[in-house]
């Protein structure tokens, strides 16, 4: 058994936790906090201090893990490993977390991506339980695309950006140009919620589910799941956040995707219309810690 304290590090907010954990039985955190992202030695410190009191309470902590938004620098080779790297979030460029966290509570200290980390959880122990390879895609204020291998986060020159794919836009069905300042009309421009209330005027939270961008976003997530399977081959695409958990809207993303894949690959899991290859969470809205949970018990 490990006593494991886990972090979920968003732009808006951080969530705290703490389990006693075997590894295999999924863990029921003692306790969460929720405490705002403001500037990191803010943060970092509250953050600390919180694990330090869930620590009291369990006798000491073994490991910490952290799932967090980024940019981060996760080559163990390179200056600033463990911490964020070029993110638009003020004064959070260049911030050490996983030094700061470590030098801190004096334990190891285990960091990846949140969607990363979210991915970890749901294969662990959520809507990819038992499968060799998945990905977690999350569509909310931006879209982070997470990849698990053999149960492992996948890297490589740098961590995955899928929410950067360029996608194909039709200009008389959506003249909206896009919402990323790098790529313009990339997949984030396009289906993230700022750039549905950019594209509409009201925020996606206001809209109907009859209305006509969900049809768009559907096709721009329909693409993305075709192209991650084409590259990756993945044995099924969980896709959640608080835009990819609009109800009716993973019925649009596996109908053009469906549509997108156009029978080039025939294989039993993408029956019935993609249901068993384009899922929700099971862990709902817990994947995040749970991963970071992940991380901190491997860390261990």
């Amino acid at each position: 058994m490990k006593r494991i304290g886990a972090i979920e590090l968003g732009g808006t907010k951080a969530v705290v936790g703490a389990a006693v954990m075997d590894g295999a039985m999924r863990p029921r955190p003692i306790d969460t906090l929720r405490i705002p992202t403001t500037t990191p030695a803010e943060t970092l410190a509250r953050c600390a201090e919180a694990l330090r009191g869930l620590a009291t309470r369990m006798g000491g902590l073994d490991a910490v893990g952290v799932a967090s938004f980024g940019p981060l620098q996760l080559d163990p080779r390179r200056p600033g490993y463990g911490g964020i790297t070029r993110t638009p979030k003020p004064g959070w460029a260049g911030a050490p977390v996983r030094d700061h966290l470590a030098d801190a509570l004096g334990v190891p200290v285990a960091i990846d991506t949140d969607v990363n980390g979210a991915a970890l959880g749901e294969g662990r122990w959520g809507a990819a339980q038992g499968l060799n390879s998945h990905v977690y895609v999350t569509v909310g204020t931006g879209i982070g695309v997470g990849v698990v291998v053999g149960g492992r986060p996948q890297h490589g020159l740098v961590h995955p950006e899928g929410g950067h794919l360029l996608v194909r836009r039709d200009t008389a069905l959506d003249p909206y140009g896009g919402h990323c300042p790098y790529h313009g009309d990339c997949l984030e421009g396009l289906a993230c919620g700022p750039a549905i209330e950019a594209r509409v005027g009201r925020p996606a939270t206001d809209l109907p589910d009859d209305h006509p961008v969900w049809d768009l976003v559907g096709d721009y997530l329909g693409q993305m799941v075709a192209n991650l399977l084409f590259v990756l081959s993945p044995q099924r695409i969980v896709i959640g956040g608080g835009v990819g958990g609009r109800p009716g809207l993973l019925t649009r993303v596996r109908h053009h995707a469906h549509r997108h894949i156009g029978g080039y690959i025939d294989h039993p899991a993408l029956a019935d219309g993609l249901s068993g290859f384009v899922v929700p969470p099971g862990l709902d809205t817990g994947s995040g810690l749970a991963g970071a949970l992940a991380l901190g018990w491997d860390a261990a």
